[in-house]
């Protein structure tokens, strides 16, 4: 059994006061932001990937929406056709630049939303009528 007052002592931790606050954005380069440089006012969506997901969104509920009406083959088409063009905008934006659409790595996102919007659009077009519908 050890005493508590052998001579070891736990680190400090510094309180989260003391230390200052930093944008991830930032630092998505590894370089701290100069304290002298006056910050520029943000701006909404903060990068152009950005934009493009809030495309690629509106897409998908406007899939879905089409689903809802009836036409599901065309709400699928629709929903996996936004998955490419959003596996598209993320193979060639960079990584400082694509906002939301930034999951994983490029090669990761770039293959999963291919993917699945490729099984998506796939699907739709190969399961048969069902008799009766």
């Amino acid at each position: 059994m050890t005493d508590p007052d052998d001579g070891q002592r736990e680190p400090r931790i510094t309180p989260p006061e003391s230390v200052p606050p930093v944008s991830a954005e930032e630092l998505v380069d590894g370089v701290q932001p100069d304290p002298g440089l006056e910050e520029e006012e943000r701006r909404y969506p903060s990068t152009i990937g950005g934009a493009f997901y809030l495309l690629v969104l509106t897409v998908c509920i406007v899939g879905v929406g089409i689903v809802v009406t009836g036409e599901w083959r065309s709400g699928i088409r629709v929903f996996g056709g936004a998955l490419l063009l959003g596996a598209l905008i993320r193979l060639v934006l960079s990584n400082r630049d694509a906002g939301m659409l930034a999951v994983r790595f490029k090669a990761f996102d770039v293959v999963m939303l291919a993917a699945l919007g490729s099984a998506l659009i796939f699907l739709a077009g190969s399961i048969p009528d069902q008799p009766g519908v």
